[in-house]
């Protein structure tokens, strides 16, 4: 398996940065983009890197905000999969700025095949779309700084993930991780019914050395997680603590990790 970043929030040495996240996974004999980050910043950055974006089998949309997929009006005529729920119009609490996507679910089937699932959605014998994410945990998804246009929480329902199973076990990427990271590896695993956890990867959404981060740096330790790798919408103190914990490296554009 390889897993080439195309955007992310960190610059590497050649390639340039945004707050967004794009990764080419390559796995199973495909080729797949989860996400598109919020510009054309990911096209670049693969060119740079020498990556054709020409043969990617599939796309996935993690979740319906702009830094997530408004990259994706520079592709067409691929197949895309994401959530029904990606299309809604959401906002940020403190300031009620627009943070959905700028594309309708209309111009999106003129130019993709569309396929939406709230179920998981199987892409490949080892590769899993996880759809919906049950929210079990009480240290996850228990709050949200996102409002609906009517003013109604918004807790990012469409948030999910791409599972794959390996020799070494379940290796799940997440865009964003709104859902909880211990909710999707927990759903991950009752998808695909494989329990042993190789590694996760993609934004992790911690913000802060508080409970939720130390509960998910806990139940990573106690399954034996070998790779753990928290990148784009997770902050500084959670990274430290990841770092305290697993001697993590910084995710930056231009990497590219085989397992």
């Amino acid at each position: 398996m390889k897993i080439s970043v195309l955007a992310d929030n960190h610059a590497g040495a050649f390639t340039r940065a945004e707050h967004g996240l794009s990764y080419l996974i390559e796995h199973d004999h495909l080729k797949i983009l989860l996400d598109a980050g919020q510009s054309s910043l990911f096209t670049e950055n693969a060119s740079k890197m020498k990556i054709s974006l020409e043969d990617i089998d599939t796309i996935v949309l993690s979740h319906g905000h702009f830094d997530h997929g408004d990259g994706l009006g520079i592709l067409n005529g691929k197949k895309l999969i994401c959530h029904p729920g990606c299309f809604v119009s959401r906002f940020r609490k403190q300031d009620h700025s627009y943070i959905g996507l700028k594309y309708s679910r209309k111009e999106l089937e003129q130019s993709f095949s569309l396929v939406t699932a709230e179920k998981p959605y199987r892409i490949s014998e080892k590769i899993w779309f996880l759809g919906f994410v049950p929210r079990i945990t009480d240290f996850e998804s228990q709050k949200t700084p996102f409002i609906f246009k009517d003013g109604s929480p918004d807790f990012v329902d469409d948030d999910s993930a791409i599972a794959m199973i390996t020799d070494e076990g379940l290796f799940i990427v997440t865009g964003c991780g709104h859902a909880g990271i211990v909710n999707t590896i927990g759903h991950a695993v009752k998808v695909t019914g494989e329990k042993r956890i190789a590694g996760i990867m993609g934004g992790f959404h911690l913000k802060a050395t508080d409970r939720q981060t130390i509960e998910t740096i806990k139940y990573l330790k106690d399954n034996k997680v070998r790779y753990v790798m928290p990148s784009h919408c997770t902050e500084l103190p959670a990274l430290a603590a990841f770092y305290n914990e697993f001697g993590i490296r910084q995710v930056k554009t231009g990497d590219v990790f085989e397992f």
